[in-house]
């Protein structure tokens, strides 16, 4: 029960968090994720950036194909492999993510900051191996 307690404190902060990141240029978190991991990429394809968000390739497409409708992000066809598409934050998205708020609340960010070194890994583990026992990765 204390760890339902845990998980359920943590997915109404979370939710909470995300109504605020959608009035900021009505975006989701995920989608605000996606771009900043296109941002940190050179180009990306569809695949990799699956893995890299733990998003299905079907629910990643529709996320990619309203990205695109709004102008955030690009797909590009490869030179030497016509099949291969390349993923490439537009500008639009770069200044997007530039003037958008923090994926976690500005107070988690202060204090997890605040933790020692091996508090902020020992914590992350725990989230990550809690995320694998619940099915996800």
């Amino acid at each position: 029960m204390l760890l339902f307690q845990a998980l359920r404190r943590l997915q109404q902060a979370g939710e909470v968090h995300a109504k605020r990141l959608a009035r900021f240029g009505g975006l989701t978190p995920v989608q605000l994720m996606v771009l900043q991991v296109l941002a940190r990429e050179t180009r990306l394809t569809a695949s990799a950036l699956s893995s890299r968000v733990s998003l299905t390739a079907a629910t990643l497409s529709g996320l990619l194909d309203r990205l695109e409708e709004r102008g955030l992000l690009q797909r590009q066809r490869d030179d030497q492999d016509r099949r291969r598409q390349w993923l490439l934050i537009s500008d639009a998205g770069r200044e997007l993510i530039r003037q958008a708020p923090s994926l976690m609340p500005p107070e988690f960010n202060r204090r997890f900051a605040a933790l020692s070194d091996w508090e902020r890994y020992a914590l992350a583990a725990a989230l990550l191996r809690a995320a694998e026992l619940c099915g996800e990765e």
